[in-house]
């Protein structure tokens, strides 16, 4: 009996930041946009670059380096927002993510997915799914969901209120 080997293959949108390769899973990822201008939003965190316009409705973009402990940089030609859907408490809140450039979809199978190391990763384990190496880069898939926390995305929506 031939095993259904599509059952185990996911679709990755990777991306860099610096020389690190990451990737999101797509089902995550709504849109990819080029960098517009970008509302500053008082007390806002660190992390929060600000807000855009997408098509009528205010969309909150966290700098990924920032979040990553990363040095912040000044935006490039390559420079991308990749809009996401975060699952909080069963409720889907839209964030743009900030990053240096993306890259490609990768189909990824279950089987190269290997577990992320626990020791020396300068990455939180929990934001991560799992590596993978693709020809001699490795890349970090991560976990959605965990990367933006309940807490940074109640800061964030608390900022955009007040």
């Amino acid at each position: 009996m031939k095993e259904d080997t599509n059952a185990n293959i996911n679709s990755y949108l990777t991306f860099k930041l610096g020389k690190e390769s990451f990737a999101a899973n797509v089902g995550k990822v709504l849109e990819i946009l080029e960098v517009p201008n970008i509302t500053k939003v008082p007390k806002s965190p660190e992390y929060m670059t600000g807000v855009i316009n997408l098509r009528g409705n205010v969309l909150p973009v966290i700098d990924t380096r920032i979040k990553f402990g990363l040095p912040k940089i000044d935006c490039t030609v390559n420079t991308c927002i990749i809009v996401i859907n975060v699952e909080m408490d069963s409720e889907n809140i839209i964030v743009g993510a900030l990053v240096d450039s993306v890259q490609e979809v990768l189909e990824i199978q279950q089987a190269q997915i290997q577990p992320s190391p626990s020791l020396g990763s300068k990455y939180k384990a929990e934001f991560l799914e799992g590596m993978t190496k693709y020809h001699e880069d490795f890349i970090m898939l991560l976990n959605i969901d965990k990367v933006f926390s309940a807490d940074e995305l109640i800061l964030v929506k608390d900022s955009l209120i007040s």
